[in-house]
């Protein structure tokens, strides 16, 4: 009988790798670079990736020679993987988008009390010998009004506890959801009204923030971006922050990883993170898992009963 045979190039969950393996699914947690990744994906079945491993039109055209018929985003974005070109060859992808939302909403969360209470500033003078409690005087997140940008799991999940601390919630998205407490405003009024304001969009080919709405945002304001670097113009933040149009921001995700900004990443009103939103046990654990069960459905939709029966 012929076994599946997986490359999960970026890594996958320990539990989840023990599983497969019970299931005598052929699992390879090898990270291949680009060139060598080439030759080896016609060994697979299935790939699996996280962001690291860029999936374009090359590596796209040796699975489709081979016998590659899926690949597995390890996380929510789909913008290292062309989606578009991979249907035209009639390889399927999925994602897992129901795993990393709380741990990237706590994440985001962090960054608040961050940014009002100068944890990453005081942490750092205090290292270089200085004493500035008087320069440290924060905010309190009680009261003040949170605008997401993006209202799908993530965003919901951060507003649930937002409101939890007291906070108000108000969020810009195309299609509004109906949560309690959460009112649904244009996109210029959560710039202009918010005092944090985090965004949760997909990659976009325009950047969200640039130079025109970073107009809109007060200077008290905050902004943070733990979705694609692409939606904010990295260059027109630099600017805001250098001539304090706003109060600071906080970037888990950069247009160029893993060679970000160096002015942006050294900047001191920026506090900034190498893309971990989703960097938890738990959701490795859960995203793992998701994969598992999208592995398991492809069997299902692509073999018969008998070959089925042995990865129940």
């Amino acid at each position: 009988m012929k076994l599946l045979n997986v490359l999960a190039n970026d890594g996958i969950d320990k539990e989840v790798f023990e599983i497969l393996k019970k299931q005598q699914i052929n699992i390879d947690t090898t990270h291949y670079e680009k060139e060598e990744l080439l030759h080896k994906i016609n060994d697979f079945d299935i790939l699996v990736v996280r962001s690291a491993t860029k999936v374009d039109k090359e590596l796209i055209d040796a699975m489709a020679k081979g016998k590659t018929k899926l690949i597995i985003r390890a996380g929510v974005g789909l913008d290292n993987i062309d989606t578009a070109y991979a249907a035209e060859k009639n390889i399927a992808v999925k994602n897992t988008p129901n795993s990393s939302a709380n741990a990237v909403a706590e994440l985001v969360l962090g960054q608040m009390f961050n940014l009002a209470r100068f944890l990453n500033l005081a942490n750092i003078t205090m290292k270089q010998g200085e004493w500035n409690k008087k320069a440290y005087t924060g905010m309190e997140l009680e009261g003040k009004t949170l605008g997401i940008v993006g209202f799908g799991r993530i965003g919901q999940t951060l507003a649930k506890k937002a409101l939890a601390l007291g906070m108000n919630v108000i969020y810009f998205d195309l299609y509004p959801a109906n949560l309690e407490n959460c009112t649904s405003v244009s996109l210029k009024e959560v710039l202009k009204n918010a005092d944090f304001i985090s965004l949760h969009t997909t990659a976009t080919e325009k950047p969200v923030i640039n130079q025109e709405t970073l107009n809109y945002l007060k200077p008290s304001a905050f902004l943070i971006n733990a979705s694609r670097g692409n939606v904010i113009d990295e260059k027109a933040l630099l600017k805001a922050l250098n001539e304090q149009r706003i109060a600071g921001a906080a970037l888990d995700v950069f247009v160029n990883e893993p060679t970000p900004n160096e002015e942006l990443c050294l900047h001191p009103l920026c506090s900034v993170t190498p893309h971990i939103g989703a960097a938890t046990a738990e959701a490795q654990n859960r995203i793992g898992k998701e994969v598992l069960q999208n592995i398991l459905d492809y069997l299902k939709e692509n073999t018969n009963n008998a070959f089925l029966g042995k990865y129940k």
